[in-house]
């Protein structure tokens, strides 16, 4: 079997992400916190806006670790999550609990999941809709 290496998420990448959902952001006027991720959980970049709450900041990165952990938009698992879902007991399973509000999207590159990025600070679906709008940005 041939396996076909992917690159990784960079710095660079982060960087375009963050820039990315923050445009996104100020351009609803919304003001937020952005965390990305690699692969292996580890903080690429953040970014707070100065106006956004301090409790965003935290925010975006449980959603980025969550969408990261599941491999998939925090968007899609928040009823997992509910009395007798999927994932009911899970997010006090885990050391680093997860958060199961819409911001958190996966980053793939060539099939491969590579990185996440999260997003906190507005509404969920806001937030949703910046992250995602990063990714599309990146690919």
């Amino acid at each position: 079997m041939t396996t076909t290496a992917v690159a990784p998420l960079t710095v660079q990448d982060a960087e375009t992400l963050v820039t990315a959902a923050h445009r996104a952001a100020e351009d609803a006027g919304v003001t937020v916190s952005v965390t990305v991720l690699d692969a292996g959980g580890h903080l690429l970049a953040f970014r707070r806006d100065d106006r956004a709450a301090l409790i965003s900041g935290e925010t975006s990165t449980r959603k980025a670790y969550t969408a990261l952990q599941l491999n998939a938009p925090t968007a899609d698992l928040v009823d997992a999550v509910q009395p007798g879902g999927l994932f009911h007991t899970l997010p006090t399973a885990l050391d680093r609990p997860l958060l199961f509000i819409a911001g958190g999207v996966p980053v793939h590159r060539g099939g491969r999941l590579i990185g996440a990025i999260g997003v906190g600070g507005g509404a969920p679906g806001q937030d949703h809709g910046f992250a995602s709008s990063a990714v599309r940005a990146l690919a």
